[in-house]
């Protein structure tokens, strides 16, 4: 597999990419010689307000083509290998058939009636879709790729954090994020992306989730972050913004944060973790967040530091009208594949 990529590389023009009927970047390369795969799941069963998210990683991919490849801080990484791997079934037709149950559910939901079926019909799919990206993502681990789910809704990522689990016996997630996503279920549903991160403290091997950006929280999910101690931390958006109006600065910032990371992190992206001037499109989107660069700076900290980056997801994309939404996702996400050691 070394050989084949030595040999696309030798014959791809990097000057050119954005010229080409390749895949995600302009890049000519294949799953079987990658080393960094990128799975798409284009999901949003649970979505409580704006739709869209299902769309995301074409958009994406279509967006990617017109990224240069030049990265001033990491060089040539893309010449590990980077590439969109396929499904083994149409997970975009049956998104939209569980939204419209959800659709149905909902409007029950919010007359105070709980149709019982149709909240377990739902909540059993959000389960086989889980199962299935654990498999899914297993398969890739012990080909000892590195993966990076784009969804969909953020629920999506259950499934590869417990392959991980499998794999690793201790790591951390970055969760970058407008929302806490601690909820013990959401309208009664035990899978919503509003529940995710609750879901995922249930994984043994998962010791700490460090949330930055935070600016939407219920009660219920601060009363858990408070009880369950340590094992959370969050930098809310208030307090990130409160510090630097006093005078810190965000290389400062991003110090603590990543002190509070353990050698082996799994960041999870949600797109609405950035000012909504970047992602307008999104499902929930809330006044505040982070720019671009302080992104891509932090990122530049996580490789400084040490950390051993283990894997990634992007995630709440929803591509609107136009293509900028995609545009900066796609950036994002070249980014973050820039991570791997």
């Amino acid at each position: 597999m070394k050989n084949i990529l030595k040999e696309k590389i030798a014959k791809f023009n990097p000057n050119e990419n954005g010229l080409r009927d390749h895949g995600i970047f302009g890049l000519p390369f294949e799953e079987k010689e990658s080393k960094i795969i990128l799975l798409p799941i284009p999901w949003e069963a649970t979505v409580s307000y704006g739709s869209g998210t299902s769309l995301a990683p074409n958009a994406i991919l279509e967006a990617s083509q017109q990224i240069d490849l030049y990265d001033a801080f990491k060089g040539e990484f893309w010449k590990k290998g980077i590439a969109f791997t396929s499904n083994k079934f149409d997970i975009f037709s049956l998104s939209k058939k569980v939204s419209k149950k959800t659709g149905k559910y909902l409007k029950k939901y919010s007359n105070s009636k709980i149709d019982t079926n149709l909240q377990q019909e739902i909540n059993l799919s959000c389960e086989k879709l889980n199962n299935y990206i654990e498999e899914k993502t297993t398969e890739l681990l012990n080909k000892d790729k590195f993966v990076g789910v784009i969804g969909g809704e953020h629920s999506v990522i259950l499934g590869y954090v417990k392959a991980l689990g499998k794999k690793h016996e201790s790591f951390g997630i970055l969760q970058i994020d407008a929302h806490a996503d601690l909820r013990n279920a959401y309208e009664g549903l035990k899978y919503s992306h509003a529940s995710i991160f609750k879901n995922i403290l249930e994984i043994q091997n998962v010791k700490k989730l460090v949330q930055i950006g935070i600016r939407d929280c219920s009660i219920e999910e601060n009363d858990f972050t408070k009880k369950i101690g340590d094992k959370v931390k969050v930098f809310s958006d208030a307090d990130i913004k409160r510090e630097i109006f006093n005078g810190s600065s965000w290389v400062l910032l991003c110090e603590k944060i990543i002190r509070e990371l353990p050698e082996k992190v799994y960041i999870s992206f949600d797109i609405d973790g950035l000012d909504p001037m970047l992602c307008p499109n999104t499902g929930t989107p809330v006044p505040g967040g982070f720019s671009y660069n302080e992104m891509v700076f932090l990122f530049e900290k996580i490789v400084e530091s040490g950390k051993e980056v283990i894997g990634f997801d992007l995630c709440e994309v929803a591509p609107g009208k136009n293509d900028w939404d995609a545009n900066v996702a796609a950036r994002i996400l070249y980014k973050l594949c820039s991570l791997v050691k």
